[in-house]
């Protein structure tokens, strides 16, 4: 069993910053790809940006690529969103994701692929 605590959301006007934390524990000891969703009112929740366990790979959403950056610290067991130049339409529910793998290098894009999910955090971005 694994769980994931999300931290760092917040309310922040266009074009400013945050940094969303997603700190694993329980069977960490495994390698582990990370990924981060966000889902808005009354849509699909849709994928941001993965990382594999190595942290060397990184993948993003066209709609975020340029802004965000996400990073890990496999001593802390603790992924990063680093959110920059924010707009409106990143306002969202932000989960993080949890994927056992056997692959140091590999990351993961679609939802279905992963196993454990934080509660989320809200991000809100004004106008």
């Amino acid at each position: 069993q694994v769980q994931l605590v999300e931290s760092g959301g917040g309310l922040v006007q266009a074009g400013g910053s945050l940094r969303l934390s997603c700190a694993a524990s329980g069977r960490t000891f495994r390698l582990y790809a990370m990924g981060w969703f966000r889902q808005a009112p009354g849509k699909e929740r849709e994928f941001v940006a993965a990382i594999s366990w190595s942290g060397d790979s990184t993948y993003y959403a066209d709609s975020v690529k340029g802004r965000f950056t996400t990073s890990r610290d496999n001593a802390k067991n603790t992924v990063y969103l680093q959110m920059n130049s924010l707009k409106p339409e990143d306002t969202a529910v932000y989960y993080c994701a949890f994927k056992f793998t056997s692959y140091s290098g590999s990351y993961y894009l679609d939802v279905k692929e992963y196993d454990y999910w934080g509660q989320g955090t809200q991000v809100t971005v004004s106008s």
